[in-house]
């Protein structure tokens, strides 16, 4: 029997890049996984994908930043499965540049994915792992919410906030028998913000992917509520 075996997974931006990699990691071990994201055509694709290697998987389109669709998107996956075992809060978007060279609508954009995003999400989804008196909910944050750097004034903001937000919640359901695991990848191969750096000193995707799945089939009795991913020779 896989290790996620009769588990429901709801993984947000899971149409390309780590979301992606995770929903097919989590599928993997056996848990039915919801891939949520803006567009349709990019998480069907991914969701194809992985029933056509045998594993269990639905998409629905989703804006993490509206709360309405939030909240449709909790409703479906309940009505549909009667459970939320892990959320992996992924979805993010980021402005790499010079602070003078921000624009407010960029800065809020990333405050409405990045916080407020992870926010809707988890509030719509905790109140099952309450009732089922376990969950597991996945931050992937980035080390950028550990360390400082140029052209991070925006980005950088909204990682360190995710990282308070899960410091604090980890203290207050553990007692619900949920773990909260917020993960820091440095650079990863996507094409996400700017920065565009390949190469073999790279993270891949399916690395991060891997921390997820490391985390959630951990013993019920262990929490790795942050882990730092970097790669071994940058």
């Amino acid at each position: 029997m896989k290790a996620l075996e009769g588990r429901v997974g709801i993984v947000t931006g899971a149409g390309r890049g780590i979301g992606r990699a995770i929903a097919v990691a989590l599928a993997g071990e056996g848990a039915h996984v919801v891939l949520a994201a803006r567009t349709r055509r990019e998480i069907e694709a991914a969701a194809a994908v992985i029933r056509g290697a045998g594993g269990s998987a639905s998409a629905i389109a989703t804006d993490i930043g509206e709360p309405d669709q939030v909240e449709a998107l909790a409703k479906t996956t309940l009505d549909r499965y009667g459970r939320a075992d892990i959320l992996v809060n992924n979805a993010g978007i980021g402005f790499l540049k010079p602070f003078s060279e921000l624009s407010l609508s960029e800065f809020d954009a990333m405050w409405q994915v990045n916080v407020r995003g992870v926010f809707l999400a988890t509030k719509a989804f905790l109140p099952a792992m309450i009732r089922e008196n376990e969950g597991a909910i996945i931050n992937i944050a980035s080390l950028a919410g550990k360390n400082s750097f140029k052209g991070g004034t925006g980005y950088s903001a909204t990682k360190w906030a995710l990282r308070g937000f899960a410091g604090s919640l980890m203290l207050e359901v553990r007692e619900h028998n949920i773990r909260v695991i917020t993960i820091f990848p440095g650079s990863v191969a996507t094409n996400f913000s700017s920065m565009g750096k390949q190469g073999p000193g790279i993270l891949l995707p399916e690395d991060v992917a891997g921390a997820v799945v490391f985390a959630v089939t951990a013993p019920g009795r262990a929490m790795f509520s942050e882990i730092d991913l970097r790669p071994t020779r940058p």
